[in-house]
């Protein structure tokens, strides 16, 4: 009886040193998934569009919140370096817009490609790089994806090109991309973003990837302001999803994540079957000035932001209908957001001990896979030599 009951003392203990909320979690029944209705997408040349209602499984759910508060906190703590000077030069953060980047990817395969402008944070992450390597190249240091070598504008990962810093400019890359794709013979798509400021300049690439029918899928993030024009003061058409003319467009609601998932595997199901491109519009917003020099008021009132923030926030906006549909609890959530800030403060501290990358290496990786040869600088009589 003495052994019996030492036994049950200790597992009682056990217990006991356990985190109340993960026992309470662990002792609750969740349900596996539930279907959600949401909001349906405007559409041009378009029969039929995506579906209104979509299924969501409680890891994806999980997943899908871990990723989007991740994409946050990491924009606000390079706010935080960036005022700190510990980040110099271009910094476009993207807080706001977690669900286009984690829609997006949920919606394609790790093979599919991705190329997009100079709000890249969120996508690098999404792609598949670690928070350590993106803040490490935000403060220019050896442990960053590009060797500290890009910076806040050009970070790149496997299938994904960049972060490119002259507006549009990627968009025919994009287009070449997907040309690829179509020429190898893969079934693979290309999503090819850039934003509603950008949308102005880009139709020599629309032209090109209808006339070859290519598996491009445009996608335009429409945040509203390019720079600090609102998009009603730049553009006499504000119906992004149509300026494809002859290839057919899709506008979806980009603050959901559910719907952006749903609208991609869509667009990318039309380029594998052969019909070629098709364009999206993401209606977004982003709460961060357009880049750091930009206070993101002197053109927006606080209220319009917050009144977005109250209604309108993607993470808002899941962990509601996680908590109400019984796939997960408020205290399940916070314990995610506790091991996010965690990690996120783990990150900063590598990027800010990581040794800058030293000067002999300043002409390395300029080509992959070629032998070495000299590179001249500024001053002609230092030369470096290039290494893959």
């Amino acid at each position: 009886m003495r052994k019996m009951l030492a036994a049950v003392s200790r597992v009682l203990s056990g217990v006991s040193q356990k985190p109340a909320s993960r026992v309470l979690v662990a002792s609750r029944n969740f349900a596996n998934d539930a279907t959600f209705e949401i909001k349906k997408c405007d559409l041009h040349r378009l029969e039929e569009g995506p579906p209104v209602t979509t299924v969501l499984t409680r890891e994806d759910g999980l997943r899908y919140y871990r990723m989007m508060q991740t994409v946050r906190r990491m924009e606000l703590k390079a706010d935080q370096l960036y005022k700190q000077k510990i980040i110099r030069g271009f910094c476009h953060l993207c807080d706001g817009q977690e669900a286009c980047c984690v829609g997006l990817e949920a919606g394609i395969n790790p093979t599919d490609h991705l190329i997009t402008a100079y709000r890249a944070h969120g996508f690098t992450f999404t792609r598949g790089l670690s928070v350590r390597e993106i803040l490490a190249e935000l403060t220019g240091r050896r442990g960053g994806c590009a060797k500290g070598k890009g910076g806040s504008m050009h970070m790149y990962a496997k299938n994904f090109y960049g972060g490119n810093g002259i507006v549009g400019a990627q968009v025919p890359l994009g287009a070449g991309i997907a040309l690829a794709c179509k020429y190898n013979g893969k079934d693979e798509v290309c999503l090819t973003l850039y934003g509603d400021g950008a949308a102005n300049q880009i139709f020599e690439a629309y032209n090109m990837a209808a006339l070859w029918k290519l598996p491009c899928i445009f996608i335009c993030e429409n945040n509203r302001y390019g720079m600090g024009t609102s998009v009603e003061r730049a553009a006499a058409s504000t119906d992004y999803y149509k300026r494809g003319d002859f290839i057919p467009g899709l506008r979806v609601d980009g603050m959901d994540i559910l719907c952006v998932r749903e609208a991609t595997r869509f667009a990318a199901a039309y380029c594998r079957s052969g019909k070629g491109p098709i364009l999206m519009e993401l209606q977004t917003y982003r709460y961060h000035g357009h880049s750091m020099s930009d206070p993101g008021v002197s053109y927006r009132t606080r209220e319009e932001i917050q009144e977005v923030r109250s209604k309108s926030d993607p993470i808002m906006l899941l962990k509601d209908r996680m908590v109400n549909s019984n796939l997960a609890s408020v205290e399940e959530l916070k314990e995610i957001d506790v091991e996010v800030r965690k990690e996120i403060e783990d990150a900063a501290q590598f990027a800010t001990a990581d040794p800058e990358p030293p000067l002999e290496e300043l002409g390395y990786h300029i080509y992959s896979s070629d032998p070495p040869f000299e590179v001249r600088g500024a001053n002609q009589w230092i030369k470096f030599k290039s290494i893959s």
